[in-house]
């Protein structure tokens, strides 16, 4: 089921790294996008409410007449939601206000030289759009993964956008009303795809513009996220999701493939990765996977996952050699089932989260662990975070002297200015520092303090 990749033989040497080119990978053609989302952006830009409207009737198949959702229908969503998924939910919200209210960060401030400070602040963005998905499956989880690190980091204004459902009379899902209630969010509208994201951008008359958008979303979310960043801060251009599998000989392996399948339910285009030195290990997880996506619900959609070309097993050397392997892969999620997981996962580099033995499972992070769930996909593990409180501050850094702080720097900056040909920063300074009988006008211009 799974394809093949034999790596055995290849170990890089010291200091090397593993070619990405032969890891699996989900083609996901966001350039080939642009050209498709840019008209319905600049419709949005242009029409507002009125464009939305008229996608929601194309893209969705819901008769929609406004777009924000009535505060009343989040009320009656919570009203009617089933007690378990509640509860489950809160439990949900409390482990991920836990894990992300200790990312808070505190304002810094470093005394240079005598009279001379530099204070770090951390400033939440004043408004942010948050985006979640509705089309195979519903994610009220995407909610608590979005709204509570915005409202840890302190961010003022919410706004919350998932697709109409023409099935629930044009509103997003109920579920998705639902989790937005019991997270005090009031703002939300019923707007999917690209359009939505344009939504955020640029404003409409039911939805002022944001400064960020989160959240992941299909490849015309992700489209539009790359169009109009600039316009708008992103977090980041989510693709299919990932998970990639470092086990050994003491790996079960029912536990394995019910680790792939779980994610490879999400979309034909979910990779679903095992690496490994055990060629038995690889036998024994396809049977299994054989038995366990034959007999899952959504049995053609995980077929077809496993069985893609961002999907397969790698053989490798040994774990040393599978460890580069999967850095160099940089999967959104990292299992590692081996002897020592514990000591495997300290050596991680590249990843957006890692689960560590039997008892972490991804869908423990997609729902419950506290983590957030909203990660790198793509590779860019390796050079980006998932989100967090972090995603929604910006560092301002404060620079306070006095005329003796700068008087004992002013010769390097002189110096330095000259350096890059740049004569009038030089002056910038020196003029504060007037030479002796230049008169009163030039003494009262320093502005000494």
């Amino acid at each position: 089921m799974l394809n093949r990749i034999d790596l055995r033989g290849s170990s890089p040497a010291t200091g090397g790294v593993v070619d990405r080119g032969l890891l699996p990978r989900a083609e996901f053609d966001v350039e080939a996008a642009l050209e498709k989302v840019r008209p319905i952006c600049d419709d949005v830009r242009h029409r507002g409410t009125a464009a939305l409207i008229e996608y929601a009737r194309r893209f969705d198949g819901a008769d929609i007449q406004r777009i924000r959702v009535p505060e009343a229908a989040l009320a009656s969503a919570l009203e009617e939601l089933d007690p378990a998924v509640r509860a489950a939910l809160e439990e949900s919200i409390r482990r991920a206000r836990l894990v992300h209210r200790d990312q808070r960060r505190s304002d810094s401030t470093v005394r240079v030289v005598p009279g001379g400070t530099v204070t770090e602040r951390w400033v939440p963005v004043e408004r942010v759009g948050l985006y979640v998905p509705g089309g195979r499956a519903v994610y009220p989880s995407s909610v608590v993964m979005n709204v509570v690190p915005a409202q840890e980091a302190g961010v003022g204004s919410l706004a919350v956008a998932s697709p109409p459902q023409r099935e629930h009379g044009g509103l997003p899902h109920p579920t998705i009303l639902a989790a937005c209630a019991l997270l005090g969010v009031t703002e939300v509208h019923a707007a999917g795809g690209a359009q939505a994201v344009a939504m955020f951008a640029h404003g409409t008359e039911e939805c002022p513009p944001v400064r960020l958008v989160t959240g992941p979303g299909n490849v015309y979310v992700a489209a539009a996220k790359r169009l109009l960043k600039g316009i708008v801060g992103i977090d980041a251009e989510a693709g299919p999701t990932e998970i990639a599998v470092l086990a050994d000989a003491t790996a079960a392996p029912r536990l394995v493939a019910a680790d792939l399948v779980s994610q490879a339910e999400h979309d034909v285009l979910a990779a679903a990765v095992l690496v490994t030195p055990e060629p038995a290990l690889v036998d024994a997880v396809e049977a299994e996977l054989r038995v366990q996506a034959a007999a899952a619900k959504h049995h053609e959609r995980i077929t077809a996952a496993l069985t893609g070309r961002q999907s397969g097993a790698v053989l490798v050397d040994d774990l040393d050699h599978g460890l580069a392997v999967t850095d160099a892969y940089a999967p959104e999620h990292l299992e590692i089932l081996t002897a020592d997981a514990p000591a495997l996962a300290a050596r991680v580099r590249n990843a957006g989260a890692v689960f560590v033995g039997p008892w972490a499972p991804v869908s423990l992070g997609d729902y419950a662990a506290g983590s957030n769930h909203v990660l790198p996909t793509g590779g860019c593990a390796c050079h980006s975070s998932g989100l967090s409180v972090q995603s929604f501050l910006r560092g301002i850094h404060v620079v306070d002297y006095d005329r003796e702080a700068l008087a004992g720097v002013a010769d390097h900056v002189v110096t330095l200015a000259e350096a890059e040909d740049l004569p009038a920063h030089g002056t910038a300074v020196s003029v504060r520092f007037p030479a002796p009988g230049a008169g009163p006008e030039a003494a009262s211009a320093a502005g000494e303090r």
